[in-house]
């Protein structure tokens, strides 16, 4: 009996650990995407070649802005098993948060160029002339936010690590204001700026960005706790041991992450092959499903620092409870996610467009087919999502990749390519084919979670006294 309830209290004391480190990180999460919400709200009224640009644009621009975080963050697992080892452990945090902010910089300028690839890649894939000339001069602008935005994702990792998740909820909650503010002005020409449609968005994006950095600055060198670390000093000093170990964990993790936002970009592409009102609604369908992601995925980065506490202080059966928790409370949102969408789908689309419009009747009957398969696929979603957040807490990141590779590329991306364009379904096909290649990721990752004992993932981890 008491060794049962050893175990109880054991559990509700992670579960009370990865709820504290969850909700903020998950509402931070939330309301990131309701900065991009925003974008949309405000791009679709400029109608649907301005909205199918922009959706062309943030496929490929957000592909490499994500993986490129996932990248950088692989700091969090560092801090983690850091202040697990041997808290506060001020010197090794200090220069992996350099070194990561270096990174961010240096693949920063990366990304950027890799951005100028979009004009070949929407002729080749056969867009519409109006549409590409849109997207060019939207993106020749947005390019410009990608450093500050991989620099906040590390401060970003930092402050949650150590245990201020609720400052990055404050500071994206101030930048939805401010983005809202700057798309008022720049895109439609009030308060005396310049109405500059679509290329406000992409000013309204760097100025959200900057301050966004400028508070996550700001907030570090007023909190006692955070100021004590001195991330800033002696910046310019290089220390090639942290950087490979950022590398050796964040690489595989962005090719993770290119893995599975590629196939969202490389269906944003399909659908503009298929029509202009697809590929709408496709952006709209898409914008939902992302919002809902964003609270497994907070999970999952709770998950990745909970258990990567745990394996610095060589506990293996905490770092199992905190895995299988992360899950458990992953899982049950996105059943709740899944019953609102096929309860109210309409409700949730009158957040970005006029449902009364007839001009976006055709739009709405394509995204109201696609809400359906999204429901669908919620809980492959959340679990893949957490399971891949757990076993990066166990530094295991170069099987997830691989896992992802196959899951997305072969079932995935070749349902949607054979069911979009050899049968009658196209956009349907494309998410069916969307939710196929999530359902294989979410079941090999939880697989491998599963099995981490006996793949030896956990092979230096002693049970803790």
């Amino acid at each position: 009996m008491p060794a049962a309830h050893t175990r109880t209290a054991l559990r509700l004391r992670e579960l009370r650990a990865t709820l504290a480190l969850a909700w903020p990180l998950a509402l931070a999460n939330l309301l990131q995407m309701l900065t991009y919400a925003v974008d949309v709200v405000f791009i679709a009224r400029l109608g649907q070649e301005p909205l199918a640009a922009s959706a062309i644009v943030v496929a490929l621009f957000g592909m490499i802005l994500w993986a490129l975080s996932g990248l950088t963050g692989a700091v969090a697992p560092l801090i983690a098993e850091a202040l697990g080892a041997r808290a506060p452990a001020l010197r090794p945090v200090r220069r992996i948060v350099r070194m990561g902010l270096w990174l961010a910089g240096l693949a920063g300028v990366g990304g950027m160029g890799a951005c100028l690839l979009l004009g070949p890649l929407m002729r080749l894939t056969g867009q519409e002339e109006s549409v590409t000339a849109l997207a060019l001069a939207y993106n020749g602008v947005l390019v410009w936010s990608m450093i500050p935005m991989l620099a906040n994702a590390v401060l970003r990792s930092f402050v949650s690590a150590l245990g201020r998740p609720l400052l990055a909820t404050v500071i994206t909650a101030a930048g939805i204001g401010i983005n809202a503010a700057a798309n008022y002005a720049f895109i439609f020409g009030n308060w005396g700026a310049p109405a500059l449609g679509l290329t406000g968005a992409a000013i309204a994006t760097i100025l959200t960005a900057l301050s966004t950095l400028a508070a996550y600055v700001l907030a570090i060198r007023l909190d006692p706790r955070l100021h004590r670390y001195r991330i800033f000093g002696f910046f310019w000093r290089a220390d090639p041991l942290r950087l490979r170990q950022i590398l050796r964990i964040g690489t595989p993790i962005a090719l993770t992450i290119t893995a599975e936002a590629g196939i969202f970009g490389a269906a944003a592409f399909l659908m503009g092959a298929i029509g202009t009102a697809q590929l709408a609604a496709h952006t709209l369908a898409l914008q939902i499903a992302a919002l809902t992601f964003q609270v497994p995925f907070g999970i999952g980065q709770a998950a990745t620092i909970r258990v990567g506490y745990h394996f610095g202080a060589r506990d293996a059966p905490g770092a199992g409870r905190a895995g299988w928790t992360a899950v458990a409370l992953g899982t049950g949102f996105m059943v709740l996610a899944a019953l609102l969408m096929l309860a109210a789908p309409l409700l949730l689309l009158s957040i970005y467009v006029d449902v009364r419009a007839p001009e976006n009747a055709q739009m709405l009957s394509f995204a109201l087919v696609y809400l359906k398969i999204a429901a669908a696929f919620q809980l492959a979603d959340g679990v893949q999502a957490v399971a891949a957040g757990a076993l990066r807490g166990l530094q295991d990141t170069r099987v997830p990749m691989w896992i992802a590779a196959f899951a997305y590329w072969v079932p995935g991306i070749g349902t949607a390519l054979l069911l979009g364009f050899a049968t009658p379904l196209e956009g349907t096909g494309i998410w069916i084919g969307l939710a196929t290649g999530l359902a294989f990721a979410a079941a090999l990752l939880l697989l491998r979670w599963h099995r981490r004992e006996r793949l030896r993932l956990v092979g230096t981890v002693l049970p803790a006294a």
